[in-house]
């Protein structure tokens, strides 16, 4: 197999050329003559027994195996530049953890906490990404995920970080009307505001309420936490939301909760991270410390509904 495997040189000049569509600029790019690209184009071709490039009258072009085998080269060398260069950076002591987070939680909960943690382990370079759904670790590079519902999660290992309360909120006017009409009449009233991720979020808290809906899916309906909290600030109808991802917009007066009673929901917030990473120093210090905070907000969130 190895037979068949072009020298990083010649997969370098290869690149070049096929971005340039030019053997002279990719010479000048890396600093060595035409002749030298061209002979190590030449001798690819042989190797792998396919054509690469063409001459044609309006100059060189990349053959349909050439384009795909391009992109791909493109993106392994580039793979190669930042892992070097990550290495330089961090004196070979540190490293990236790619970490795939719920967007509003990462957005409102976690990216507000991480200047600490780059504070004390400057060697450790985060990368966030947003997921919703749940995936197999084995298909993407992320080291560990966030995520909601329960703690299964096949081939991985998970912590749970803290639990969820739930509230009604509205915007500030709906507050002087509830007070009159009842929040009864007032879920009647005004749109459901609807989670696409969270389907049955409004019928777990009516059951667990003393009050009633006719229909509890009806409304508008909205990917993230974040547009939903948007769209009740907007007047556009009644929110059903995590108490703590909404600290903001009560002080600031923006919403208000509508109702007294924090409802726990019927999932946890988890951390979860492939076993196969278990060992990894960096992934551990990351782990340790998100434990520390989720279990700070775990008590500020038990004190809240308890009060």
């Amino acid at each position: 197999m190895l037979n068949y495997l072009p020298s990083l040189s010649a997969l370098r000049a290869f690149e070049a050329a096929a971005r340039h569509l030019s053997f002279t600029k990719a010479a000048n790019e890396l600093g060595v003559t035409q002749s030298a690209i061209s002979r190590q184009m030449r001798t690819m071709e042989e190797q792998l027994g396919l054509r690469l490039f063409e001459r044609t009258g309006a100059g060189l072009v990349l053959t349909e195996a050439g384009g795909v085998y391009a992109q791909k080269i493109r993106s392994k060398l580039q793979d190669i530049e930042t892992a070097t260069l990550e290495l330089l950076a961090y004196r070979g002591q540190g490293g990236e953890l790619t970490i795939a987070c719920l967007p509003t939680l990462g957005a409102r909960w976690l990216v507000p906490r991480l200047t600490k943690f780059t504070t004390a382990h400057p060697e450790v370079l985060i990368h966030l990404i947003t997921k919703i759904e749940p995936f197999e670790f084995a298909d993407k590079e992320i080291d560990a995920a966030f995520h909601f519902g329960e703690g299964s999660w096949a081939g991985a290992l998970t912590d749970v970080l803290m639990p969820e309360y739930i509230v009604p909120l509205g915007h500030p006017d709906l507050l002087t009307e509830k007070d009159a009409i009842g929040l009864q009449a007032l879920l009647l009233k005004y749109p459901l505001l609807q989670a696409s991720s969270r389907p049955n979020f409004w019928i777990h808290w009516l059951r667990e309420t003393e009050f009633e809906h006719p229909s509890p899916h009806a409304g508008p309906r909205f990917e993230h936490f974040h547009m939903v909290i948007r769209a009740a600030a907007s007047k556009m109808g009644i929110a059903l939301l995590p108490r703590f991802l909404v600290e903001d917009e009560i002080l600031a007066g923006n919403l208000v909760p509508l109702h007294d009673r924090f409802v726990r929901s019927s999932g946890d917030y988890y951390f979860a991270y492939p076993q196969a990473k278990r060992a990894n120093p960096n992934l551990q210090t990351f782990r340790t410390w998100v434990m520390r905070e989720a279990q700070i907000t775990k008590k500020e969130q038990n004190k809240a509904a308890m009060a």
